[in-house]
């Protein structure tokens, strides 16, 4: 595996052929990483790379990672989602990043609206 910084936050991973950007911000102890539609607290980084078992079970919140604008919402209730689909792009920080399922799920309820300023954390879509 390579890491390469860019500067910024922005990181590029080459690893088995693939390239990938990662961004990363926020102070030491509350950093945050965004990679293929991902949000990742520091806390929970080793929880995110850990080998995960089973399905998801339950209730799989999508949140805003940082302040940010919603630009597009692209899923409905009722909708069934692939893993890794967007189901919302916000705006931060001048990117578009595209929010991202973290499993195979149905859509139970969209909570905000396109064009709407969002705080860090708020629940945007509801999976299940």
């Amino acid at each position: 595996m390579k890491v390469e910084d860019l500067g910024s936050g922005v990181f590029r991973v080459s690893h088995e052929g693939r390239q990938d950007l990662i961004y990363v911000a926020g102070p030491t102890g509350r950093r945050w990483a965004f990679w293929c539609g991902q949000v990742f607290r520091e806390e929970s980084f080793a929880e995110a790379v850990a080998p995960r078992r089973g399905r998801h079970a339950g209730l799989q919140p999508v949140s805003a990672p940082m302040p940010s604008t919603v630009l597009k919402i692209l899923a409905q209730p009722g909708q069934r989602i692939a893993k890794g689909d967007a189901v919302v792009i916000v705006e931060a920080m001048k990117m578009e990043l595209p929010l991202r399922a973290s499993a195979d799920a149905t859509v139970r309820a969209v909570r905000c609206r396109e064009g709407e300023l969002v705080a860090a954390d708020v629940v945007l879509v509801e999976l299940e």
